[in-house]
C-alpha cells in the first residue's frame, strides 16, 4: 500500500464477490441487485455444495425466512418451486453435491422437522415427522443418501443418521439437475 493507506481490498474468491473494506470506517460495499448473492437483509447459515458450484442460505429478503440457492459460476439464483412455505420458520440448509437435494429444518406447528427437497421432482419429504424428541442441525451427504442430525430423544443431544436407502437416485457429478 502506497503511503500507508488504510484502504484494503479483499476478494471473496469462493463467492466471486468483491468487497472493499475501509480500515477507518469498517464499511463494506458489495454488489446489490437481482444477481448479487448479498443483500441488505439478513443472509445467514450458508452451506456450499460438494461441487463448489452452489451456495444455499437463509434470508428474510421477502419479509419471511426462506432458503435461497445461488449458482456461483453463473452468478444467479436458482428457482426452488414449492420449497419455501408461507408461515414456516426455515433454517439450517444443507445441500448435496450438485444441490439436487436440500435438507433443512422447518417449523410450522412449533416443532422443527427435517425436510428433504428434491430439485428434480420439486417435491418435499418430511424425514422426521412424528419423530420422538426434537431435531436440529441436519446435514446431507454429497450423494444425497444419508442425512445426519442431532436429536434429544434420549434426553441429551445425540447424533443420528437416516439412510435413505440404496434405491434412491444419487446426486452424482454427472447426474441430473
Amino acid at each position: 500500500m502506497a503511503g500507508g493507506s488504510r484502504l484494503s481490498q479483499v476478494i471473496l474468491l469462493s463467492l466471486g464477490v468483491w468487497a472493499v473494506l475501509l480500515g477507518g470506517c469498517n464499511q463494506v460495499e458489495v454488489p446489490l441487485g437481482p444477481q448479487a448473492i448479498n443483500s441488505r437483509y439478513r443472509d445467514e447459515q450458508p452451506a456450499v455444495s460438494g461441487s463448489g458450484q452452489y451456495v444455499a442460505f437463509v434470508s428474510n429478503r421477502d419479509r419471511r425466512q426462506q432458503i435461497y440457492l445461488y449458482h456461483l459460476s453463473q452468478r444467479q439464483f436458482v428457482k426452488l418451486p414449492r420449497l419455501n412455505q408461507p408461515n414456516a420458520i426455515i433454517e439450517s440448509p444443507s445441500i448435496s453435491y450438485n444441490a439436487r437435494y436440500i435438507v433443512y429444518l422447518s417449523s410450522i406447528r412449533g416443532k422443527p422437522e427435517i425436510i428433504l427437497y428434491d430439485r428434480v421432482t420439486k417435491r418435499q419429504e418430511a424425514l422426521t415427522l412424528a419423530y420422538p424428541g426434537w431435531v436440529r442441525n441436519p446435514s446431507i451427504s454429497p450423494d444425497g443418501r444419508y442425512v445426519v442430525f442431532e436429536t434429544d430423544r434420549r434426553g441429551q443431544w445425540d447424533v443420528e443418521v437416516i439412510d435413505r436407502g440404496p434405491n434412491i437416485e444419487l446426486d452424482i457429478p454427472d447426474g441430473p439437475v
